[in-house]
């Protein structure tokens, strides 16, 4: 651990002995960064209590396929979807992961929303 310039007469940074990397938390802020659109957030949320294909997401969204699909790709970049083939049509549904747990978690107690089903 580096000195630190002031001393205040007692040892407040044992935390830093437990500090993640730089890379740590540079992973910390991309998963962020893909949720930094209130659009994404919403696909997220709704794609945590359902498994959806494009068009119905779209329909959903009120918004373009391609649209629909630039933010899934994101979210799937990002580790928080994951997808599925049946024939032509593509399903996709939040991670089993502990983050996209984590994050569901999160935006349900940010919104204060109630899960339709447990």
């Amino acid at each position: 651990m580096p000195s630190l310039p002031h001393d205040h007469g007692h040892d407040p940074h044992p935390m830093l002995a437990h500090m993640p990397a730089n890379e740590d938390f540079g992973r910390m802020a991309e998963l962020f960064k893909h949720l930094s659109d209130p659009t994404r957030v919403r696909i997220f949320w709704i794609l945590c209590h359902c498994e959806e294909c494009v068009i119905n997401l779209s329909a959903i969204m009120e918004m373009s396929s391609p649209a629909v699909s630039h933010h899934l790709k994101q979210l799937r970049s990002a580790g928080l979807i994951t997808s599925r083939r049946e024939g032509k049509e593509v399903y996709y549904t939040a991670a089993d992961n502990t983050q996209a747990r984590l994050l569901h978690n999160m935006i349900e107690e940010v919104a204060a929303i109630t899960c339709p089903h447990p």
